[in-house]
């Protein structure tokens, strides 16, 4: 595409867009960052792409987690090993169930930015007056404080933010590469919130189950047992600050195209999907494996409409769309859009996110979602693919290894009153590692009701 370039974005209009103040400092950050090695490679992203079209075919299943932001305070080892240890877990959890491999994908190294309803927000101040500044952005853009100088858009984080992915990234691959995600030795991945669980004997027996089928494998010699013993961990996050994508989007020796190279798989969202705005001309020439979430709103003309424009030759594993509908919609808007999708005869894979679309206010006005609305729209999700012969392919969770108290409901119980116990998140609330391990149980029953 001659008319395409990393910055060619920059000729449309961008949803969501920052307004930096300093165009020259913004300028001065953007190269350096450019200069930076990258994230991530581009043999990583084609074998993730390679695993997609797999998962496409019925083959493979996505599980995609993580903070709905990353916090560069939180770049802390302890922080993330939980992490991936539900993300671990979970995924134990699902290939037992599922009977096919799972692709582990982290909302991970890089979800440090976060599309808002609106692009200011308003407060009383103690002496009575009200002030409106920027809204926070996520800690690629802006902080979280309160102040005209926090809520200012900063070029540097966009440095910042880099640097935590780095280290991140580092640790991440530290750990899959050591055997901590040695599926032979699941029980390193005891986390101690399942003590006085149901879920925790239903857990050691998946654990059991899958031990003594490795071992059986083992023993006959077979060679993909040698793949269990390193479990891959791709990364993945919104490219919603279009500066930070295109600084480190470059080409690579003995490939053709372009490849973003702050992730392996980085997504559109709902609120940015627009066919003539900025994010669509970037997406649509980078060769990474692209998701893009689609909500209630989405007709099945806008969905063939992204599909022509980000995957014109239709390429396996390249398109990962994410529907976020919400409990009491996902039924009625699902349907059409597979029926289309199926028509034009294109590849893709569908993943459900249950969580965006069930996000509410409490009376106190704390964003909340109630497990049970997760669990329903991931249920209706799964019953409306079985009913069209369409492959429900994954889940895309917002979730912490951490004891947090944010979502209402699960075996917990928790209530609007327990909100206050341990709400840490900056943006939206997330599930605790015990709700998200309940969540895995019950898709792994439906995929084995399924038939896997």
């Amino acid at each position: 595409m001659t008319d395409w370039s990393p910055n060619s974005w920059t000729t449309k209009r961008a949803a969501q867009d920052i307004l930096y103040e300093d165009r020259e400092e913004l300028a001065e950050a953007k190269d350096a960052l450019g200069r930076l090695p990258p994230l991530v490679t581009s043999f990583e992203v084609e074998r993730l792409k390679s695993l997609l079209a797999e998962a496409q075919e019925g083959k493979r299943f996505v599980l995609q987690g993580g903070d709905c932001a990353e916090a560069l305070l939180e770049c802390d080892s302890d922080v993330i090993a939980r992490k991936l240890k539900v993300l671990l877990q979970m995924s134990l959890v699902l290939v037992h169930g599922g009977h096919r491999p799972v692709v582990r994908i982290a909302r991970l190294a890089g979800q440090y930015a976060k599309p808002r309803s609106q692009p200011t927000e308003t407060r009383r101040l103690p002496s009575g007056e009200t002030l409106t500044l920027p809204s926070y952005f996520g800690d690629l853009i802006n902080k979280p404080e309160f102040t005209p100088e926090a809520r200012r858009a900063d070029p540097w984080l966009l440095v910042r933010g880099y640097q935590h992915a780095a280290l991140t990234l580092n640790f991440v691959r530290s750990l899959t590469e050591g055997g901590f995600a040695d599926l032979h030795h699941p029980e390193y991945w005891d986390l101690g919130y399942l003590n006085g669980s149901a879920r925790r004997a239903e857990y050691q027996a998946t654990v059991d189950e899958v031990l003594a089928a490795l071992r059986f494998m083992t023993a006959l010699g077979d060679g993909p047992v040698r793949e269990l013993q390193r479990v891959e961990m791709f990364t993945s996050h919104e490219g919603l600050n279009l500066h930070y994508e295109s600084a480190q989007t470059r080409r690579v020796p003995r490939r053709d195209g372009w490849y973003d190279l702050t992730t392996h798989l980085p997504w559109i969202g709902e609120r940015t999907r627009q066919l003539d705005g900025a994010h669509i001309e970037f997406f649509r020439n980078i060769e990474n494996p692209i998701g893009v979430k689609v909500g209630p709103t989405a007709s099945a003309g806008d969905v063939l409409g992204l599909l022509g424009v980000l995957n014109p030759h239709d390429e396996p594993g390249k398109i990962v769309l994410i529907t976020r509908m919400g409990a009491g919609k996902i039924r009625d808007g699902l349907p059409p859009l597979i029926d289309a999708v199926q028509k034009a005869k294109k590849r893709v894979l569908w993943v459900s996110d249950p969580m965006h679309g069930n996000t509410r206010k409490t009376d106190a006005g704390v964003k909340t979602r109630n497990y049970d609305d997760v669990l329903a729209e991931l249920e209706a999700c799964m019953a409306v693919h079985d009913a069209r012969g369409s492959y429900f392919g994954g889940v895309h969770l917002e979730l912490t290894g951490d004891d947090v108290t944010e979502c209402v409901g699960g075996e917990e119980r928790l209530r609007e009153a327990d909100l206050a116990q341990n709400y840490t998140t900056a943006c939206d609330p997330r599930l605790n590692g015990r709700q998200a391990l309940e969540v895995s149980f019950r898709v792994a029953q439906k995929l084995t009701r399924a038939g896997g």
